[in-house]
């Protein structure tokens, strides 16, 4: 298709679809190609003491783990909030793009503890600028809404995941059997191919997507309240965290104390967020109903993904340890086990999105509580299998690699009844002035829960090995029982949801 000068070049397509979402999606991919490459090897390099790691307990090399994970998403709040009154989500994009490449070239640098944490800090800083921007572009670019940009999402989804696989492969490959920080050194590569296309291409294929700034006169026309109760919730967490180190509770000076409180600045932010947009956010009776049914979804996403994300903590401990990694002569990376999720993901996201379409023309419900209650039981059933795989490695076998593939298969299962339709239901319930608020507060919850895995990993050390079984199986009555009770509640929740489904 030829493009003029006097036709807008945003018209090009591919596929049906404008060519910017591929500019996007390869944009994406690479992003998440870094960002899940790095993390294969993360808790691996922060507790290795023969190949050049940081050589860290796993306790504290897990708690560092789960800040990191947690900071990429709790930062994608003011990374939007950024893009929306300064910089616009394009150079956002592209400016955090660029954060990221130097905080892998940071990592890649053979160096001492206090640069390393300062390269990683600036990936996550960076991710926090791109990530809650490129997604939005993406919904930009179909206006109209509809099965279309249904689709469009579901292509981008496939960008994340085959930058998942990619990334898992290529960076666990070089960490694990070359050097940690040729590992390191890729993913910042991946990153500035992400730049190149998004700055080669972008300009040409995205128009002016993604160049809005909130006007100055809205932003001054904030009431002075708002900042006051803002300004007074950051005192009571202070507050809360002081009183909570001078008592003991928490020793903020430890890794593990660090993300304790971090756990707790995110559910006081959480947690305080939506009993603001509740009691003084202006909502009628039936917006009430419906925030407080996100507020539901919120807590069973945090769970989720307090199970799903032990793929880079405990999960990652248990394949290089416990796992066989022979294959016919040759050992396996034990990172590549994570990509499973993503292969997983490609593979079966076309079945469950046609098993929507099926139930729906024969007007069979399967509304969200219940596709989120039936997520948190397959977690639950991942987790009996790992109880089963845990059980035999306290024999001192090593245990066979279909105990994870099993275990990853139900993962993915329980990610596309609960992800996709958790995005939908919130951009759907939350009232319009408060849906991107409300957005940031479902990265929220991947952030808690990512937290919640480190720290969980923590008890994976060879002192406690014999208690194993007993942390799998703790997740996993966890996420049965909250599943289950979850269901008894479908029908109230639907209810309150106010036909909104």
């Amino acid at each position: 298709m030829e493009i003029t000068a006097e036709k807008p070049i945003k018209q090009a397509t591919l596929f049906g679809h404008p060519m910017g979402l591929f500019v996007l999606f390869f944009t994406e991919m690479w992003e998440r190609f870094s960002y899940y490459g790095m993390r294969a090897i993360l808790l691996l390099f922060l507790i290795d003491n023969v190949r050049g790691g940081m050589g860290l307990t796993e306790a504290d090399g897990a708690a560092i783990y789960g800040i990191y994970t947690a900071s990429v998403y709790l930062l994608s709040l003011p990374g939007g909030w950024l893009a929306d009154n300064i910089l616009g989500q394009r150079k956002s994009i592209f400016y955090g793009g660029m954060v990221i490449m130097l905080g892998h070239i940071i990592l890649a640098i053979p160096s001492g503890p206090s640069l390393f944490y300062i390269g990683l800090s600036t990936v996550a800083i960076g991710t926090g600028m791109l990530k809650p921007n490129i997604s939005s572009i993406v919904g930009e670019l179909y206006p109209e809404g509809g099965a279309r940009k249904d689709a469009a999402f579901s292509i981008f989804y496939m960008g994340i995941n085959t930058g998942s696989l990619l990334g898992i492969s290529v960076v666990g490959y070089l960490g694990q059997k070359v050097g940690w920080h040729y590992g390191f050194g890729a993913a910042a590569i991946a990153m500035a191919l992400g730049i190149v296309t998004f700055r080669t291409f972008g300009p040409r294929y995205l128009g002016d997507h993604g160049n809005f700034v909130a006007p100055v006169a809205a932003a001054q026309g904030q009431s002075s309240s708002g900042n006051r109760s803002l300004l007074l919730f950051l005192v009571v967490v202070v507050a809360i965290l002081a009183t909570l180190q001078l008592t003991g509770v928490l020793d903020m000076t430890t890794a593990q104390g660090l993300a304790q409180a971090m756990g707790a600045i995110i559910s006081l932010i959480a947690v305080g967020y939506f009993l603001y947009i509740l009691i003084a956010g202006g909502l009628d009776t039936v917006e009430k109903k419906r925030v407080t049914v996100l507020f539901v979804f919120f807590i069973a996403a945090a769970a989720y993904w307090a199970g799903n994300e032990q793929q880079g903590s405990s999960l990652q401990i248990f394949a290089d340890r416990y796992t066989e990694l022979n294959l016919f002569g040759w050992e396996m990376p034990s990172s590549w086990f994570q990509n499973l999720n993503p292969a997983f993901i490609l593979l079966f996201s076309p079945v469950l999105a046609g098993l929507w379409v099926f139930l729906a023309n024969r007007k069979i419900s399967y509304p969200v509580p219940a596709k989120m209650a039936t997520s948190l039981i397959l977690l639950g059933i991942a987790y009996i299998v790992m109880v089963v795989a845990a059980k035999i490695a306290l024999t001192g076998e090593r245990t066979s690699p279909l105990y994870l593939s099993l275990t990853y298969f139900f993962f993915t299962l329980a990610e596309l009844f609960l992800s996709p339709v958790g995005l939908s239901s919130f951009s759907k319930l939350s009232p319009k002035r408060y849906t991107s608020q409300l957005m940031g507060l479902w990265f929220v919850g991947s952030s808690l829960g990512n937290l919640i895995a480190g720290l969980f990993a923590g008890g994976f050390d060879e002192k406690n090995v014999q208690q194993m079984p007993q942390l799998f199986q703790s997740v996993a009555y966890f996420s049965l029982g909250f599943g289950v009770l979850l269901l008894l509640f479908v029908k109230p929740l639907k209810k309150w949801m106010g036909g909104i489904d």
